[in-house]
């Protein structure tokens, strides 16, 4: 969607001047993998206007492939704005009616899935519309063999008022790898803790429950629990870190690191969107990433990120 984010200070209602940019969870997570050295595709509909144009040619120009985007004559790209804070500003959302509200089941016809390693889904889009709930189904539907399908749960309270969650919840029991914060999980099943919500959902081999600022555990197949606990970031707007971090684990899963890499490389894209208004930040130098992996539990600790860098205390 376009993302509109406020470019002057005070109050939203008197700010005058916004800085259009694009945003939104599945194009976000595309968005970071090319620079950390994936490539990746997005796939969505947006509107035959000027927004439109402005998305697919920005998220282009990240390196993801856009073949599969449909414009759509008759109705409008979605857009959205954020009231930006340090504490988790309102988001407000212009989508009804959107072309990507008007996906589905027939735009697999579409797409080619040869050579695809990793399909992401979110929670977001079964819930715009019943055509949209229609092609996660298939999508969920596709032949796995290589594949593996990532959901991240993205629960919006809003677009799910009134529906039944046990929609999302079978949706994401579908899924080889499952992302969900511990405050959307409570929503959904009713618990935020790693061990019960793996109880609650056994079949994703891989489950990453994240904990804010905490950390994230990861529980995978019959191994133990594994906490990483977050870096400590001098915040400028959190909106876009959840994406980030499912980037960097989708990213260092595809190349078989071990768990704890998977998880601090979550981390640290996530860490670097929270360092920006926008929601796809510049990735951290590559040196603060290669120095904070090799990092001890005491060096990881002790680490601090803010927009001048790295501070250790």
């Amino acid at each position: 969607m376009a993302l509109f984010v406020p470019a002057e200070p005070g109050p939203p209602d008197e700010v005058r001047a916004w800085l259009r940019t694009v945003g939104g969870a599945e194009s976000n997570v595309a968005s970071h993998l090319p620079a950390l050295g994936v490539s990746s595709a997005w796939v969505s509909a947006v509107g035959d206007d000027p927004f439109g144009r402005a998305i697919v040619r920005e998220i282009a120009a990240a390196g993801v492939g856009v073949g599969g985007v449909v414009v759509d004559p008759a109705r409008p790209t979605g857009l959205y704005l954020k009231e930006s804070g340090v504490g988790g500003s309102p988001v407000r959302y212009y989508r009804t009616g959107s072309a990507a509200s008007a996906m589905g089941p027939d735009l697999l016809a579409r797409l080619d899935f040869s050579g695809v390693r990793v399909l992401h889904l979110s929670g977001i889009t079964p819930a715009l519309s019943g055509s949209c709930e229609a092609l996660v189904r298939a999508l969920l539907d596709l032949p796995r063999d290589e594949l593996i399908v990532s959901f991240d749960v993205n629960h919006r309270p809003a677009l799910w008022a009134g529906r039944d969650l046990s929609v999302l919840r079978e949706l994401t029991a579908r899924a080889d790898l499952v992302l969900t914060g511990d405050d959307e999980a409570e929503r959904v099943w009713g618990t935020g803790d790693p061990v019960r919500l793996r109880e609650l959902l056994p079949d994703p081999r891989t489950l990453v429950v994240k904990h804010g600022e905490r950390g994230a555990t990861l529980m995978e197949g019959s191994a133990d629990p594994l906490f990483a606990p977050a870096l400590r970031v001098d915040v400028v707007e959190p909106v876009g870190a959840g994406d980030a971090f499912a980037a960097g684990f989708l990213a260092a899963t595809l190349r078989d690191a071990d768990p704890l890499t998977r998880l601090r490389r979550g981390h640290l894209q996530a860490a670097a969107t929270l360092l920006t208004h926008d929601d796809v930040g510049a990735p951290l130098p590559e040196q603060v990433v290669t120095e904070l992996l090799k990092a001890d539990a005491e060096g990881w600790g002790a680490a601090r990120l803010t927009v001048g860098g790295v501070l250790a205390s």
